[in-house]
């Protein structure tokens, strides 16, 4: 199973949420041994930039317990401060293609 979480973010608040993301991600990583990412779409819409944190691969069984983990993360991090609006969570599993 893969997360993807997207949010609006305002320019002046991208380097900080940055830095602080890319720190909970190293420990959600080291932690559920997670393939992490962070990206931005082009652009900026309404004077705000769209940004998308990445988890690929989380443990099977251990959902439950990666997204508590993310969520306390964010939060003791600060993160939802400084995003403009709410976050969207997706969840993508992989498809099985027959022969």
């Amino acid at each position: 199973m893969d997360l993807y979480i997207y949010y609006r973010v305002l320019p002046a608040q991208t380097q900080v949420l940055q830095a602080r993301l890319k720190a909970v991600q190293a420990v959600l990583q080291t932690r559920f041994d997670v393939t992490v990412g962070i990206k931005r779409r082009p652009g900026e819409q309404d004077g705000k930039q769209t940004w998308m944190e990445i988890y690929e691969r989380l443990p099977s069984g251990q959902e439950d317990d990666f997204s508590r983990a993310l969520e306390q993360a964010l939060a003791e991090a600060g993160i939802p401060a400084l995003i403009d609006g709410p976050r969207h969570v997706e969840h993508f599993e992989d498809v099985a293609l027959c022969a």
